[in-house]
């Protein structure tokens, strides 16, 4: 790497820290390991370190795979009709391959959070509806917790200007480098030793919450009065976990959240976003809607409805949710008071559901379970994943016991105990 492919308002020095937490912390990268690695082509300079501490890890192979912005709005601006359903699920069945090889998954993020805002709502389904099914060969692996894998975050000038868009381009970049840097732990001088005290943070919740065996979860608060039953068997899980092959990584770069999987058939009550989710280049708001024995049978959005529409009606698994997760309203990230349009930085500033697909790994014996027990479960199926907002300074959560014991679980966005 050569000092002029970096921005100069990024400092080279912690994105350096920022690569080697992603492969120390996040991946805990084992001697003779494959690394398998998306990432915007804008985010060189973070891959080319990524690659470097891996390397010194002992990877035996680091493959990357970019992705470039123009020749993703080039589909939209030349493409065929048909091209719309296309998705290389020649290369998702290699990385599904990889993965049962013994690879880890490390994805970069960093791209324009809008960038498909403007192209018809319709294509921009089509696309993600084949790109969702072709990539179910890979995404079985990462929920059912396969291999070690993480996420981590490169500061792109155009994720910075629409989230600073009042500051000229070079201070948007400072801003969002220095917002990256503090959320991922890597701006003192010991990430690792960070990662370690945050984890046995996010270890004391989830210990509280599995040794509680709550039946169900209810949740209060302006424009929401929801009941989400929890899978038969469910686990919390925060921080770092043990993938099936044995290593304890942390999935996320940054993470704030402690989870498990809900009952998708037994979800019901109403329920309004409390931040707007960016899905696929298009900005949601003001999501509401309606739960029925698990299924969302009522929906609509301010903002963006076309497309959620659209996402609800990928198939029968995505008007169910798959997570439940819960983040205190005084979190770092929150406490920001910055929206990032970006699920990995937004999804830990508030608590949290996910529709769609549901993690094997929050069962008790998850890694036995086939999926029709983990159906029979409760767990939910679906091609999709996707994690919006609902906590605010102004939910409270109760935990609700088989014998109709409430607990308080959160009060006013805050951790009850």
């Amino acid at each position: 790497m050569t000092p002029d492919d970096l921005h100069p308002a990024i400092d080279p020095v912690r994105l350096d820290r920022l690569a080697e937490t992603a492969v120390r912390v996040g991946l805990a990268l084992k001697p003779g390991q494959p690394l398998v690695m998306t990432a915007p082509v804008e985010a060189l300079p973070l891959v080319r370190r990524i690659a470097h501490h891996a390397y010194a890890a002992g990877a035996s192979l680091v493959t990357p795979i970019l992705s470039d912005p123009a020749v993703t709005l080039a589909r939209f601006e030349a493409g065929s009709e048909a091209s719309f359903d296309a998705a290389p699920g020649w290369l998702y069945d290699g990385m599904g391959q990889a993965f049962d090889g013994g690879a880890a998954r490390l994805a970069v993020v960093g791209e324009d959070p809008m960038l498909l805002a403007g192209q018809d709502a319709a294509r921009v389904s089509r696309v993600g509806k084949a790109q969702s099914v072709a990539y179910r060969p890979a995404m079985d692996r990462i929920v059912n917790f396969a291999v070690n894998w993480t996420i981590a975050a490169y500061p792109g000038a155009a994720w910075a200007s629409r989230m600073f868009p009042d500051d000229a381009p070079a201070a948007a970049v400072g801003r969002l480098v220095e917002a990256i840097f503090a959320a991922s732990r890597v701006d003192g001088p010991d990430p690792v030793a960070a990662w370690v005290r945050h984890n046995a943070a996010l270890r004391a919740r989830t210990e509280w919450l599995n040794g509680q065996r709550f039946d169900a979860l209810r949740y209060s608060g302006p424009g929401t009065d929801l009941t989400i039953g929890l899978a038969d068997g469910h686990e919390w899980h925060g921080g770092a976990s043990q993938a099936k092959n044995g290593v304890l990584c942390n999935p996320n770069i940054p993470t704030e959240e402690v989870f498990t999987t809900p009952h998708a058939r037994r979800v019901d009550g109403h329920v309004t976003s409390t931040k707007p989710l960016s899905h696929q280049g298009t900005l949601i708001d003001g999501i509401a809607v309606r739960f029925e024995a698990g299924r969302i049978v009522d929906a609509r959005a301010s903002r963006g409805g076309a497309v959620f529409a659209e996402l609800l009606d990928t198939d029968e698994g995505a008007r169910r949710i798959g997570e439940v997760a819960l983040v205190p309203h005084s979190s770092p990230i929150s406490a920001s008071g910055l929206l990032f349009f970006n699920t990995l930085f937004d999804e830990n500033a508030a608590c949290h559901i996910a529709l769609g697909q549901c993690y094997s790994k929050c069962f008790l014996d998850g890694a036995t379970l086939s999926p029709a027990e983990i159906a029979d479960r409760g767990g939910n199926s679906s091609v999709v994943h996707v994690d919006w907002m609902i906590g605010s300074g102004r939910l409270d959560i109760d935990g609700l016991r088989a014998d109709g014991t409430r607990v308080p679980v959160f009060r006013a966005g805050e951790w009850a105990a």
